[in-house]
């Protein structure tokens, strides 16, 4: 059976490695940190935060494929109450429902690659409409300004996000269970599972290593691999989890309108990520790239102020940070999926992650690429299951 070597242990590599391993492939996988995960692992302690909010969609590639090896686990359903506490901040206030504008531009499924969606929005539903759009969808972009974006970047992620049932399922526990069962599916298919093992260096891989799968973020990437090429568009978000004393009638989700902002109570549907007494919440606030950390912070209160009243004095827990360059690829206008960093890159070596060239939304791109550098290494010898490339389906 042929070698194949995965660096790297978050969603990615895991996916990777056990693919390589199920088509009978001995799989040897290097992670530098001392626990898998990668930005998937969550937080030991009592509040079981995420790297930013975490979700899984029901509608993308990846759902059947961890559906068939029983690895999504259980997840939190949001009650009834709780469902209905989604609000919009807009003009210094709440609101119910989302703006007209923004069901309008539901209707259109022709949206350019090379044509910005602030102009093609604002074609449609006004200026106003296209900006609460853009904004609204800081949970999946992670981007300070989605008018820059292509048209049908964004459009897709629209039409992913807006619907009557939501695709989003949140797994209960935190994603650190769920990277738990996949890591334990690995090590039962055969995995050797290397962590607080950092390569720097390819050629510091042992004899024997055959094809190598980098399944890292492209800035570790690029530095592994001394390829300079492998640069792309990613987004400025700060990440800000509070702890707060319970109240009643605190909202389940506020999307930002007139300011790019999500901010959620994930204790909502999953009890278990906060003690009792105490809700858990997460936000993100996208920022320009010349715009300080704080700046993102503040606009997190302005939103807290008017949707969670009293938050300051109710505050038991506080930690914030800056996640640059490792939010998912964004796509300018005249560019799609194919034009980020290839899968393949020579000489026996493929890259897999969330700013590489294969399509989805969010995890999905580390998924499928993970799938297709999989497929491409097992292709390099004879293994006994063949794996069908996900790229063969002509998806764009």
């Amino acid at each position: 059976m042929r070698h194949i070597t995965v660096i790297g242990g978050g969603f990615a590599g895991l996916t990777a490695a056990i693919t390589c391993a199920e088509a009978g492939a001995e799989v040897t996988l290097y992670e530098a940190h001392h626990t898998l995960g990668g930005r998937a692992r969550t937080a030991d302690g009592p509040y079981g935060t995420n790297e930013g909010p975490h979700a899984l969609y029901v509608g993308g590639p990846h759902w059947p494929w961890l559906a068939a090896r029983d690895l999504i686990g259980p997840l939190a359903k949001i009650p009834l109450r709780e469902g209905t506490r989604f609000r919009f901040h807009q003009a210094g206030g709440l609101r119910r429902t989302p703006p007209l504008a923004i069901l309008k531009l539901l209707r259109h499924r022709d949206a350019p690659v090379d044509q910005d969606f602030a102009t093609w929005a604002a074609s449609r539903v006004g200026e106003e409409g296209m900006r609460a759009a853009a904004n609204y969808l800081a949970v999946v972009l992670f981007h300070h300004d989605a008018g820059q974006l292509s048209a049908a970047f964004v459009q897709e992620r629209l039409l992913r996000n807006v619907k009557l049932r939501p695709e989003a399922r949140y797994v209960r526990g935190g994603w650190g269970g769920f990277i738990d069962r996949m890591a334990r599916h690995a090590r039962a298919l055969g995995v050797r599972v290397e962590t607080a093992t950092r390569i720097d260096s390819l050629d510091a891989l042992p004899a024997g290593h055959g094809p190598v799968i980098v399944a890292t973020s492209l800035a570790a990437a690029r530095k592994l691999l001394d390829d300079p090429s492998l640069v792309g568009e990613s987004g400025r978000t700060v990440l800000l989890d509070l702890a707060l004393r319970s109240r009643r009638g605190d909202p389940f989700i506020v999307a930002g309108l007139d300011l790019p902002a999500w901010v959620e109570r994930f204790t909502a549907q999953d009890r278990s990520l906060a003690p009792a007494g105490e809700e858990l919440i997460q936000a993100q606030l996208p920022i320009a790239p010349t715009e300080r950390k704080d700046a993102g912070e503040a606009r997190a209160e302005r939103v807290l102020d008017v949707a969670f009243p009293g938050w300051r004095d109710r505050t038991v827990f506080r930690r914030s940070a800056l996640a640059a360059g490792r939010t998912g690829a964004l796509d300018l206008p005249g560019t799609t999926w194919r034009d980020r960093p290839a899968v393949r890159r020579g000489d026996g070596v493929y890259l897999a992650g969330d700013q590489v060239a294969a399509p989805g939304i969010l995890c999905e791109v580390s998924f499928t690429s993970a799938l297709e550098a999989s497929t491409l290494a097992l292709g390099e010898g004879r293994h006994t299951h063949p794996v069908r490339s996900p790229l063969d389906l002509n998806q764009s």
